[in-house]
């Protein structure tokens, strides 16, 4: 059963979620790592989001639901956590909550504008275009849990490399654990992780081209370490550039992937 990748943060209770990077994943380096954040809600909720600037942050629409107050959460070198404001957060408007709750896919991605900027270096998008596989690799990053219904083992940036499984779209991507495929537990997102940003190295640097919405278990059971769900952001990168304008946010340059022939052929199959 797939499950919305939210959590209640430490010691409260976990529901409807998926837990953080599960299954043995080390903590992330500072390339796929330092732009990653975390945000609670007033309600006991926790999502990691990947700042795009240093004032703006891309995380899962489903995380930054309407009846609720939200902090972001910023660790200084001690690991000693300081609450940050927020000035405004948009949801992309073909976000359907109805849907995410269903598990149905949708415009599952927010933007939050930050009432101080951060002291983090941005994470840059991948620029428009570049067909996905499967067996293509991504890094995954986030604050979930280490360690599925132990809230104590969230709080750290975790990352995980997983590949491409099925047939990937522009709608969504279904990312396993290279070694167990999603058919015994392995590397995957888990609860906290949902928003956290999905990378694809681009001339040896990650640029960001998705954030994770939903997790499963093993042979598509309820719970993490199977499948992770993403969001890619290729049908809503002008929404995003747009909103950005909109929220007095400056993004990096994007990065474009430079394809070999056969990929590049491959794409225009398509």
């Amino acid at each position: 059963m797939i499950r919305v990748a939210t959590v209640l943060i430490c010691t409260c209770t976990l529901a409807s979620s998926v837990s953080a990077m599960v299954g043995g994943a080390p903590p992330a380096g500072k390339e796929t790592g330092g732009a990653v954040v975390m945000l609670t809600g007033s309600r006991g909720t926790f999502c990691s989001g990947v700042a795009l600037a240093r004032d703006l942050v891309l995380t899962a629409a489903h995380c930054v639901q309407p009846g609720a107050n939200y902090k972001l959460v910023e660790f200084d070198d001690a690991r000693q956590p300081t609450l940050k404001d927020l000035a405004g957060i948009a949801h992309h408007p073909d976000f359907d909550v109805n849907a995410a709750v269903r598990h149905r896919i949708t415009a599952d991605i927010a933007l939050i504008k930050l009432a101080a900027p951060l002291q983090v270096v941005p994470a840059p998008l991948v620029s428009a275009g570049g067909p996905i596989a499967a067996g293509d690799r991504f890094v995954v990053a986030g604050y979930g849990v280490a360690i599925p219904g132990d809230g104590k083992s969230a709080g750290t940036v975790r990352a995980a490399t997983l590949v491409a499984t099925g047939q990937p779209g522009t709608l969504q991507i279904r990312l396993a654990d290279p070694v167990t495929k999603g058919e015994l537990p392995g590397l995957g997102a888990c609860t906290g992780d949902s928003g956290g940003p999905v990378y694809r190295e681009i001339g040896r640097m990650p640029a960001v081209i998705g954030v994770v919405s939903w997790s499963t278990g093993a042979a598509a059971s309820e719970g993490c370490g199977g499948l992770t769900g993403v969001t890619p952001l290729a049908r809503y990168r002008a929404w995003i550039i747009d909103q950005a304008v909109k929220m007095g946010a400056a993004l990096l340059p994007s990065r474009t992937p430079i394809l070999p022939p056969e990929v590049r052929q491959r794409g225009d199959a398509r």
